[in-house]
Order: C-alpha cells, then sequence, then structure tokens
C-alpha cells in the first residue's frame, strides 16, 4: 500500500490550469483511495514561471473560500489525503510582499498546519536566471511547523531549507520531514539528492520531496527529480523528469529498528563547544 507521494508538475502562470492540472495528477496517483495517504504538491504548484509582481497580485488571504485554499481542501477530502499545498502565496501584514505559506489539509478538509518558509532564496546562480531574489516579494517565516498524522510526527520545509542542517535537526524526532520545492537546475543537478539524503541519514526519516520540473513561462529551469527517502538514506522512488509522481510505502517497524540500532537521537549533546 502507498502511502507517502511526490507529486512533480511543470506549472505555469495560469492558476486555473495548475490547479485542475494538479487534480488530474492526483486522481491518477491515488486509484486506491480506501487507506489515507501523504502527498506533496510542489512549491508554487498553483502559479510559477511568472514576475513576482503577478504572484503578489494573486497572494489570497488566510481563507476557506479563498479559489487555492478551497480547492486544496476539496482534494484531500475527495481523495482521503494528507495534502501538503506545496506553497501558496498568502497575504501578510505587509501588502508589499506574501507569505509563501505551506498549507496542511487532512482527509476531512480541514486546514491543520501552515509553515511559512523561512529561508529566501537570495543567490546568483550560473544558468538564464541568473540572479535569485525571492525577499524582494516574499516575507520570511519565523516559526517552524508540524503535524501530527496516522504516519506520527511530521515535520515541515521548503526548498531552500533544505541546505540549513541545523532547521532540521529542530525538528528531530520526525518520522516524515516534507518538502516542496522549486529547485533550480543547476543547484539540484549539483546538490538535490545529496542533500535529501544526507538529511534522511541525519533524521533517520523519511524525506518526501516534490519538485517542479522542466522550462517555464518565464525561462527558469527546474530539476524535477520529485522522489521519496528512506530513514536508512536510500532512494525507494524517484521520477526524474516529466510530470508525475514518486512514491513508496512507509515502513513504520524498518524506521524503528533503524532508530533502535543506532540511537542518534539519544547520542546528540546539547552543546558543541571548544574547551
Amino acid at each position: 500500500m502507498v502511502d507517502l507521494i511526490a507529486l512533480q508538475m511543470t506549472s505555469s502562470a495560469s492558476i486555473a490550469e495548475n490547479l485542475d492540472k494538479a487534480e488530474r495528477l492526483i486522481a491518477a496517483a491515488r486509484v486506491n483511495t480506501q487507506h489515507p495517504a501523504l502527498l506533496v504538491l510542489p512549491e508554487c504548484f498553483s502559479q510559477f514561471g511568472c514576475a513576482g509582481a503577478s504572484m503578489l497580485e494573486h497572494a489570497e488571504p488566510k481563507s476557506v473560500d479563498a479559489t487555492v485554499q478551497a480547492r486544496l481542501s476539496a482534494l484531500a477530502k475527495r481523495y482521503n489525503l494528507y495534502l501538503i499545498g506545496g506553497t501558496v502565496a498568502l497575504k501578510g501584514d505587509n501588502s508589499h510582499r506574501y507569505h509563501a505559506a505551506s498549507l496542511v489539509y487532512d482527509p476531512s478538509g480541514k486546514c491543520i498546519s501552515q509553515y511559512n518558509k523561512m529561508h529566501l532564496f537570495d543567490v546568483e546562480v550560473d544558468d538564464n536566471t541568473r540572479s535569485y531574489k525571492e525577499s524582494k516579494y516574499t516575507l520570511a517565516g519565523k516559526h517552524l511547523a508540524k503535524f501530527d498524522s496516522p504516519w506520527g510526527f511530521v515535520g515541515q520545509a521548503v526548498c531552500y531549507d533544505l541546505r540549513f542542517a541545523k532547521m532540521f535537526d529542530a525538528l528531530m524526532p520526525a518520522n516524515v520531514m516534507v518538502l516542496p520545492s522549486a529547485f533550480t537546475y543547476t543547484t539540484g543537478k549539483a546538490h538535490w539528492h545529496a542533500l535529501l539524503q544526507a538529511r534522511s541519514i541525519e533524521l533517520q526519516c523519511y524525506i518526501v520531496a516534490a519538485n517542479q520540473v522542466g522550462i517555464h513561462a518565464d525561462g527558469r529551469k527546474t530539476f524535477g527529480h520529485s522522489c521519496v527517502y528512506s530513514p536508512w538514506g536510500e532512494c525507494l522512488s524517484v521520477i526524474e523528469q516529466d510530470e508525475g509522481w514518486a512514491s513508496a510505502r512507509f515502513d513504520k517497524k524498518q524506521l524503528e529498528d533503524i532508530r533502535a540500532n543506532m540511537p542518534i537521537a539519544s547520542h546528540k549533546k546539547e552543546r558543541y563547544e571548544f574547551e
């Protein structure tokens, strides 16, 4: 039985098209809805490949009636999902910037968690875009987020967060980490799998990483390779290119055995310092 699903998309600037595409892919991935599953959508799944100003213009208030949020709630309920809605542009206190909010819906359609992306992608990359300045339109989050599920404690992170080991360490002992992403092709080719494997080994947890893929309307190229990693650092499933999904079964006994045989959490020191 498949428990963990990472959905891969090539999102466009059209919110309506992206919502319909996400539903088609979810429906195809969820052949059997008798048992709940955890499904992760990519970062910016509902709008991507456009200027930050456009995303700011379409940012939603936090509301059950808002277009993207209402659709996510309906999809979670229809397909019996713990649905991690990638990231959605949500209005914050600052009218000039929005939160990149990763919202989680349970199978009743209720929003049970919100994580606002903390680490913003303000970097130079040797690709067609060259300079990325996410903070121009995005407000950085200030707090970690987690939620309970049939698979235990699930920790939340988004894309660039993957590079910050202390953040993941603070979420130990999550059984599952979810990572909606829009990793660029250049950085993804160099670091995506190495970082995912490292974090899964360090936390001894499953990581469900859903990435954007392909060339988008603004010329940005994303890496794809959405995947699921095991608590032993194994890549259990990956979809390298094209739209679709990677999926795997959650093995509670394997997770517990790994942690019992190598109890990293109990060996960790409170502080590390020089004499």
